[in-house]
């Protein structure tokens, strides 16, 4: 993304709202003329300047991640128009783009049942993406971000079927001593105070040979989201095909006194992160690097307008615990006239979370089986029942405390190997091809209290343990308090073979690339989701439940998927300030196994669930241009783009119906008409804007659901406005021996839709945000004042009513602060 400079190094334009085009550097002053330079990026795994890649690029260049203060996942989203999100807080959100969305699936489930995202998120050349929980990886000291709009699967793969991110840290250098510190302070209104400390340092070792770079952060978001006192109590007219509800004479109501708390939504970042780079001669280097964060977040980051603004009533402790550590490296040099690099990594994520779940009981089948007393003889004697004369006695028949609360603990560990090679970019003939292997494993133990049986309270459930025969995590039996559980390990082993090839038609005017992946996946799903058992006298069963490999049509083979995708692109490039192009591409995202699946629907006039969900696919159309006019002093990007998108995954939650389990189907087919446009231009020295645009019109083509109930043909999809635009202006000028600068911006989103499925699909507004700052620069030094959310907006972000409770997820209230930074 562009940030400016001229010949005296003046920085002009950092990051504009929109982030969304080639980012420029630097450029060509002479005798006042102001050309702009672009980054160079590695989009296509090869470096070359953005403005010469013939595809849709977006990248931020380090001064400018800087200079708009962009550190965690909301922070970049917040500055491309054409991406969104769909999420609830730090570590919990969704990243889409170019309209492909369907609404994510709550992070109660994510690890269970969640599906792959269509979005790949990578640092360096790791992938790092999860089912419904990102990498939230704080952006400090990265040399940029790249954003891939649209299909990347022949060079990226998997989870590329929409696009993909890319996080480029800056990486250790041999030639010179270098050290950096940023701090901050800001004030939220009627929310707490927010710090940041941040630095980096690099130190040759052996000059031209060894070198380290490390880097750290401590950043601490105060919240702004009042959990204000209330009750809950169980309400049967909110619920009413809630299986057996007994014919209660009492419900007892819960209280949230003790976890009332103003601005309990507060966040910490902490990290660091260290490297070594070494020479070893002239056409070969080695890089390591180690990488470890500690995100803790507590409270929630959506409010409940039925309570008030940015309040909201919960009655178990929410908390967030996200842990990783990450090693990467990566070995490059010269093999003849080949380029050759091979790089690898691992990572380790631990997520401990607490989420409020009483909001289950306005939602949930077998709400009363759990919580309440029963009427019926057959249940065990200490329902209330009198021994003598199996009459119900008045006492017996209560519903308890309906407190609700889900505890995850969550491990992922991922394993990548990639080599490929690159003949010489001035080749007429020129090809990148490689061989990539992913191992992804992911465990989690999801359990699900309820506080019915708490403080002794007796309903007559068998101690609820893991199906002695499945694949165990957590083989202890549970608390009395956990009704359910998930006990599962899912596996994803993959291995595919790419390349690109461009041959030049015209030297340095046309060129035609083509592009394939083969790839072969396989999937494993195993352990079990338990149910706690008290249907009769006497029952000890601990055996209630779903083995995952061999119930409802589960085995113990793995699912497989294998195929190709392909791409193809021919670019003019008529003189050496405008290129344009036309793309091909194909991208696809893998299936998987449904829980709930290869079992009889509640409700009879439901079809079953099938065992399996298969994978869909992108076909993409795309026109584009990037230009530079009046002298270099305008840059405009563009792109026009059809994408066809068959098989949607789409997930659902239907207790009354269908399964009490969250399962996913392939429920339908849209279409996507959109263009994407930027400009930045340098009008004087001083002076540089920057306006971005992106409009998507989608549409639902065909419904193949067989369980799900989504919105009818015709619909949009969710979560993308229509139409989002952007804009920012930077303002430099002298003030004796100072650099002074000033900037603002504004955004704008469109009216969109919450949800694909009918139920639970809400309008959301349209909105508009402005930020503005203003700060000085005096040679290693910088001050700044900034002001974010000038007007105080409250945007809807995301409505969602993942807890069973609607609520709507927000941005930060008009937050003032100060920032100084130091670079050596």
């Amino acid at each position: 993304m562009p940030m400016f400079k001229f010949r005296n190094g003046t920085s002009i334009l950092a990051l504009t709202a929109a982030f969304a085009a080639s980012g420029a550097v630097a450029q060509e002053a002479g005798d006042g003329d102001r050309r702009l330079k672009t980054v160079t990026v590695t989009a296509t795994k090869t470096e070359e300047s953005a403005q010469d890649v013939a595809s849709a690029v977006q990248a931020v260049d380090e001064e400018s991640l800087d200079e708009l203060r962009i550190g965690n996942f909301d922070d970049y989203v917040k500055q491309l128009p054409s991406v969104n999100f769909g999420g609830r807080g730090p570590g919990q959100s969704t990243v889409y783009i170019r309209g492909m969305a369907v609404q994510p699936i709550t992070v109660l489930l994510s690890g269970a049942q969640g599906t792959v995202p269509n979005v790949a998120l990578y640092v360096d050349e790791q992938p790092v993406t999860a089912p419904g929980r990102n990498l939230d990886v704080y952006a400090t000291d990265l040399e940029r971000i790249e954003v891939l709009p649209g299909p990347q699967g022949t060079l990226f793969g998997a989870s590329s079927q929409a696009g993909t991110v890319r996080l480029i840290t800056n990486k250790p250098e041999t030639d010179g001593f270098d050290f950096g510190a940023d701090t901050s302070v800001s004030f939220t209104e009627e929310g707490e105070m927010s710090t940041g400390l941040e630095g980096f340092i690099n130190v040759p070792v052996i000059e031209d040979k060894l070198a380290l770079r490390g880097s750290f952060y401590s950043i601490q978001r105060g919240g702004y989201i009042d959990n204000v006192p209330g009750t809950f109590t169980t309400d049967p007219s909110v619920n009413p095909d809630s299986t057996a509800t007994p014919d209660a004479i009492s419900y007892e109501t819960a209280t949230n006194n003790t976890l009332a708390e103003s601005d309990f939504n507060d966040s910490s970042y902490e990290g660091f992160r260290i490297g070594a780079k070494y020479i070893i001669n002239d056409d070969w280097d080695a890089l390591v690097q180690y990488q470890r964060q500690d995100l803790t977040a507590n409270g929630v980051f959506d409010y409940d307008p039925e309570v008030g603004d940015l309040e909201v009533e919960r009655f178990f402790p929410d908390e967030l615990e996200d842990e990783f550590e990450r090693m990467a490296w990566t070995v490059e040099g010269r093999i003849s006239m080949l380029d050759v690099v091979y790089t690898g990594s691992f990572l380790d994520r631990n997520i401990d979370q607490k989420v409020d779940y009483t909001g289950y009981n306005n939602s949930g089948a077998f709400i009363s089986y759990y919580t309440c007393t029963y009427s019926n003889p057959d249940y065990i004697v200490n329902y209330g029942l009198d021994p003598n004369t199996t009459a119900v006695t008045p006492e017996g028949r209560r519903c308890l405390n309906p407190v609700k609360g889900a505890i995850i603990d969550q491990k992922q560990k991922r394993n990548t190997h990639e080599f490929r090679f690159s003949t010489p970019e001035e080749n007429r003939f020129r090809v990148t091809a490689g061989v990539f292997y992913d191992d992804f494993e992911l465990e989690t133990v999801d359990n699900y209290h309820y506080f019915a049986y708490f403080n002794g309270a007796d309903l007559g459930f068998a101690p609820n343990a893991p199906i002695s025969d499945a694949v165990q995590i957590d083989s202890s039996t549970r608390a009395p308090t956990v009704a359910f559980f998930n006990d599962i390990r899912r596996t994803e082993e993959q291995i595919a073979f790419f390349g690109e090839a461009t041959y030049d038609l015209i030297p340095d005017t046309l060129s035609a690339t083509i592009g394939a992946r083969a790839y072969d996946i396989e999937s494993d799903f195993e352990g079990s989701s338990n149910f706690a058992d008290g249907i009769f006298q006497g029952s000890t069963n601990t055996d209630r439940g779903r083995d995952y490999d061999e119930s409802g049509g589960h085995t113990d083979e793995p699912l497989t998927t294998d195929g190709s995708v392909f791409k193809a692109t021919l670019s003019w490039t008529p003189n050496q300030d405008m290129l344009f192009y036309g793309t091909w591409s194909q991208g696809f995202r893998p299936g998987g196994w449904n829980r709930g699946g290869g079992l009889e629907s509640v409700n009879p006039e439901f079809p079953n669930v099938e065992t399996t969900w298969d994978t869909d696919d992108v076909e993409n159309y795309e026109l584009g241009w990037k230009t530079f006019l009046l002298d270099g002093n305008l840059q405009f990007n563009g792109n026009i783009y059809f994408i066809e998108w068959t098989d949607m995954q789409v997930s659902r939650f239907d207790p009354q119906n269908v399964s009490i389990l969250t399962f996913v189907e392939n429920a339908a087919d849209s279409e996507i008409f959109g263009i994407e446009a930027d400009a930045a231009w340098a009008p004087t020295d001083n002076l540089t804007l920057f306006g971005a645009v992106s409009y998507n019109d989608t549409e639902l083509t065909a419904v193949n659901a067989r369980v799900v109930e989504i919105a009818p043909i015709g619909s949009e999809l969710p979560l993308v406005p229509e139409l989002q635009f952007a804009g920012r202006a930077r303002y430099q000028w002298e003030v004796g021996d100072y650099d002074a600068f000033a900037q603002g911006g504004i955004q704008y989103a469109g009216e969109s839709f919450s949800s694909l499925v009918e139920a639970v699909r809400e309008q959301q507004d349209s909105y508009t945000t402005a930020d503005a700052s203003i700060g000085v620069m005096k040679d290693e030094w910088t001050a700044e004042l900034f002001v974010d959310n000038l007007t105080d907006e409250r945007a809807e972000l995301f409505i969602n009513e993942q807890d069973d409770i609607p609520r709507i997820t927000t941005n930060r209230p008009r937050t003032l602060g100060l920032r100084v930074s130091y670079d050596y």
